[in-house]
């Protein structure tokens, strides 16, 4: 195997898997390395192999899909090009297209004579390999399915043309990487390691149907997001109001509704304000539309990180890229924290409309605010009785709207949140 001469597809992340891989095909009747040696290395290789295959929920030839895994995964000159324009033009052409012989001589390897020289009959139980039913481990079923889809297209690709074919396709359609993959994302900072953007890989799937009324608030959302989406012109969102009334179950839905447009968003909290620019440096040349999200955005008095933030929405030296936008929640109109003594201080200030701008500024910055208002009585008896219907509980509506009034007195008052609080909890009361 030829693997070293590998020039895309060099420095792949779970590269090591393949390195050994190869190894054992190289060597595995050589009579200068030790049998036993290398049928522990296979070994140790087969267990790699299963831990990351079960991780996944991959199924059927576990040796095609961990391959696909490595392709579909590495952000290279080629795959990101093929991400933004498809098919490319040039030299590089020529380039993939001998990495690509060389995954497909592995897709095609027999591994019988590995097997026989090295005593072991584990690599055939990988080549058609059935997922537990249910497994609580798949941590992405929809990531998983294209995978193993793409590895058995790509295990009957008949020529190097034909899989180098199908891969471009593949990141055209879907992209590569870790933003080709997933939907959501998360700054992390691992210790002695520069930022990271990591995947979240359990998103709660929530749509806009499941939020109850909130009709023209919601539309306000889905106008602003699509115009995003589509390419045209569209403004940073704040969704502020009362506690428990949908702010961010909302964000999380129009997540869930665009990202097969090519929509992806990335969560980021206060105190991680100071790598936003690193943020907007590693995603404004991808070919998706990305949400910096900030949820339950405030600030007390003394905070001062809204002034960065104003920075980097707008105001810096930098513009901000056409696929980046800035969605937050609050419970506060204004973000930051006014008090009567601030009240007090600009009747004691020269300039007193300088410092109410100063507060106001960062507001400014969303050029789409949609408020989320807790519902009146009859409001919360109509999503009360709604959530119920989809539960199927069956409960005299008379009975139903009581015991929900009895409970928002003593659990937080009137909101959606209350609502389907309610609504479990009477699930849970329910004899199975």
């Amino acid at each position: 195997m030829r693997t070293n001469e590998l020039m895309l597809y060099k420095n792949m992340e779970y590269g090591e898997l393949l390195k050994d891989m190869t190894f054992l095909m190289e060597n595995h009747g050589n009579d200068y390395y030790n049998k036993e040696d290398l049928r522990s290395l296979l070994f140790e290789c087969v267990n790699e192999l299963l831990e990351l295959s079960v991780s996944h929920g991959f199924e059927g030839n576990l040796w095609h899909t961990y391959l696909t895994f490595l392709l579909v995964n590495d952000e290279n000159a080629y795959s990101t090009s093929c991400e933004i324009v498809g098919a490319v033009e040039g030299s590089i052409n020529e380039i993939a297209l001998h990495d690509f012989v060389i995954f497909k001589e592995l897709f095609d390897y027999d591994f019988t004579d590995l097997e026989n020289d090295l005593n072991a009959g584990c690599i055939q139980t990988l080549m058609n390999y059935k997922n537990t039913a249910g497994s609580g481990r798949i941590f992405n079923r929809r990531i998983k399915e294209r995978i193993c889809t793409l590895a058995r297209a790509l295990g009957e690709a008949g020529s190097a043309e034909e899989f180098k074919e199908k891969m471009t396709q593949f990141y055209k359609e879907f992209g590569v990487g870790t933003f080709g993959l997933h939907k959501a994302f998360r700054i992390e900072h691992p210790e002695g390691r520069e930022m990271r953007i990591a995947p979240i890989t359990n998103i709660a799937h929530v749509h806009l149907d499941d939020l109850v009324g909130y009709e023209i608030a919601k539309k306000k959302l889905i106008d602003n997001t699509e115009a995003f989406v589509k390419g045209r012109k569209a403004n940073n969102c704040l969704l502020f109001g009362d506690a428990g009334t949908g702010k961010s179950s909302s964000i999380k839905a129009i997540l869930n509704q665009y990202y097969d447009q090519g929509l992806r968003m990335i969560e980021v909290y206060k105190h991680q304000f100071q790598d936003l620019n690193d943020v907007i440096a590693q995603i404004k040349n991808r070919n998706y539309k990305f949400i910096i999200y900030m949820d339950d955005l405030s600030f007390e008095e003394f905070e001062t990180e809204y002034k960065y933030l104003k920075a980097v929405i707008e105001g810096g030296l930098e513009r901000k890229p056409e696929n980046v936008l800035i969605y937050a929640t609050s419970n506060r109109r204004h973000l930051i924290r006014e008090t009567f003594r601030d009240k007090a201080d600009r009747d004691e200030e020269l300039h007193t409309n300088d410092t109410v701008q100063e507060k106001l500024s960062l507001v400014a910055r969303f050029g789409v605010t949609i408020y989320f208002g807790s519902p009146d009585k009859k409001e919360f008896q109509e999503i009360v009785r709604v959530l119920a219907q989809r539960g199927g509980i069956d409960m005299p509506e008379e009975e139903l709207f009581l015991e929900a009034n009895k409970w928002e007195l003593a659990h937080g008052g009137l909101s959606g949140r209350t609502a389907q609080q309610f609504v479990d909890y009477l699930l849970g009361q329910e004899k199975s």
